[in-house]
């Protein structure tokens, strides 16, 4: 395994992070703690969760991911090994289960962070993310920034948020902070606020990134290099779409687009195009589209972790395996003529 300094912390997380979403929907606690074995054998010590989890979203398994998470740690006795992630919920109609709509406000962070110590078991949580903004902005695939006169105050919601995740740190609850599904100006906001408030400096961003979906570079690419806030890359094999397995209108028995209709956001006429592509060159160069696509998200020098995901061990070991894969520069330039004309089908 490799690995990756957090932020500008002391922590060492692995460049492979397992991610949990599928864990009480289409994994059972059982297959959970086999990945959580298999991954924490092969030196992945970086597991990603959240309150919100499974997906999809219902109330019947909020927090059951978590709750997997937890009694795994308890069981195995090695907190101390594992660098624990996980994220309060932004505003969201459906999620109105949860705290009857959840806020960014101080009293809803706290409730959630208490709630998530014990469902993972544990008095500390490694890193904790906001799950997306409260504002009114670009994230889940939106396009196309609409102003309103709500959005002046959005900074002061941002600072709320912020003080609030300060007091869990200066509590011990939570050693760092990061951001998720943020865009350049929420991420300097975040900064802007910290350095004026004199409060934690966010550490890390979870945004999407893969072959189908490069839009973090343009902005925010040069935040984390300049501002020492690593990208924790979500959906790097695009829901499963870059794996090719959805070409040609296949739906494979038990896949999550298959089982979920909702996950379509790269499974458009453009996002097909560019997969085909993809997948012809990975298997002109001896690899499977899947050890491509998750390779090129492991080079690019932005890059803290890879969020991987998988429903069974032999997924788990080719995405994990991924890490010892080193893309020649001619199949790099042809990744990139590809993209240039095919930039983002799926932001």
């Amino acid at each position: 395994m490799k690995y990756s300094v957090l932020g500008n912390t002391e922590l060492k997380v692995s460049r492979i992070c397992l991610g949990s979403m599928t864990w009480g929907e289409q994994n059972s606690e059982a297959e959970a703690h086999e990945q959580l074995d298999f991954a924490f054998e092969r030196g992945v010590n970086f597991i990603d969760t959240a309150e919100m989890y499974a997906t999809p979203p219902r109330a019947e398994t909020q927090g059951l991911s978590e709750q997997y998470i937890g009694n795994w740690l308890s069981a195995r006795g090695n907190r101390d090994q594992v660098i624990l992630a996980t994220k309060v919920a932004g505003p969201a109609e459906w999620l109105s289960y949860l705290r009857e709509g959840p806020q960014l406000n101080r009293a809803h962070i706290r409730q959630a962070a208490e709630d998530s110590l014990k469902r993972l078991q544990t008095d500390y949580i490694d890193l904790y993310q906001v799950h997306w903004p409260s504002r009114n902005t670009n994230f889940f695939g939106k396009l196309g920034y609409e102003y309103t006169e709500d959005d002046d105050t959005d900074s002061d919601s941002i600072e709320e948020t912020l003080s609030a995740l300060a007091e869990l740190v200066q509590e011990g609850k939570v050693r760092h902070i990061g951001i998720s599904n943020e865009t350049p100006w929420g991420m300097m906001t975040y900064l802007r606020l910290a350095k004026l408030n004199n409060y934690p400096h966010i550490v890390s961003i979870q945004n999407p990134y893969n072959l189908l979906n490069r839009s973090y570079e343009i902005g925010l690419a040069e935040i984390s290099h300049r501002e020492q806030i690593g990208l924790l890359a979500y959906s790097p094999l695009a829901f499963g779409v870059l794996t090719g397995k959805y070409l040609h209108g296949a739906h494979p028995i038990g896949a999550r687009l298959t089982l979920f209709e909702r996950f379509s956001r790269y499974n458009n006429e453009e996002g097909q195009t560019a997969t085909a592509a993809y997948v012809k060159l990975a298997q002109e160069h001896d690899l499977s589209p899947t050890q491509m696509a998750l390779a090129y998200v492991n080079s690019r020098p932005f890059l803290t972790s890879n969020i991987i995901g998988a429903t069974d061990l032999d997924q788990l070991e080719e995405n994990i395996a991924s890490v010892n894969i080193e893309l020649g520069q001619e199949l790099l330039s042809a990744i990139e003529e590809i993209h240039i004309s095919q930039p983002n089908p799926c932001p």
